[in-house]
């Protein structure tokens, strides 16, 4: 009785909005679902044990951040990014790191991901934007396991091609979005993000009406 209380009071936090613009963490997705989002398609909902992970690494969060603090390394929190043509976010903390403010994205991960020796390309990919938006050259991206706690981190720099080209994937969206003509899914997409993809019966829907 309690489990089924809890899933529901979990799945009743997850409501849609309407989207009406892109997110710092669209990059790195497939065009295709961010295309799907932005155009407020309907999508499955997401489960109560998704959003219970969802709120762990809230958790994981708060008490790095809180360390931080106490080592006093913080130099601002939660903050927008600039105003711009279409690109919304809001980064974890600006800290100082050698001296020089830095941008600060924590992640929590499972095991298997843990032991990678490269961090996540999406996550790079955000941090990038981040570093583009608030004009700086350096960001960190800080990983706990979220198995048994253990830490790791990388040092981003930023890199202008790699930004401008991310850049130019948004513009070719929003092209589309206006002209309201799907993108084509690319051809190098990971099976996993359409296996897990909240939008997987729409684009079935489209690729069936193309004859795929």
């Amino acid at each position: 009785m309690l489990k089924e209380l809890i899933n529901e009071f979990y799945s009743s936090k997850e409501k849609d909005k309407e989207k009406v613009a892109f997110y710092i963490s669209d990059a790195g997705k497939c065009p295709r679902a961010v295309w799907f989002s932005l155009k407020n398609y309907p999508k499955k909902p997401i489960t109560a044990r998704v959003m219970r992970i969802f709120e762990h690494g809230d958790y994981t969060h708060m008490r790095i951040m809180g360390a931080l603090f106490s080592l006093g390394l913080v130099k601002a929190v939660e903050i927008q990014i600039p105003d711009n043509e279409f690109i919304h976010g809001r980064a974890d903390a600006i800290i100082t790191l050698d001296n020089e403010p830095a941008i600060l994205e924590i992640k929590s991960i499972n095991s298997f991901k843990f032991k990678n020796t490269k961090p996540e390309k999406d996550h790079v990919l955000q941090l990038q934007l981040y570093l583009h938006y608030f004009k700086l050259k350096k960001g960190v991206l800080i990983y706990e396991n979220k198995d048994n706690q253990e830490l790791k981190e990388y040092v981003i720099h930023y890199d202008e091609k790699l930004v401008n080209e991310l850049l130019t994937g948004f513009k070719g969206i929003k092209k589309h979005a206006d002209e309201n003509k799907p993108p084509i899914i690319p051809e190098d997409l990971e099976e996993w993000r359409c296996n897990y993809c909240v939008y997987l019966d729409s684009c079935k829907k489209i690729e069936d009406e193309r004859g795929k």
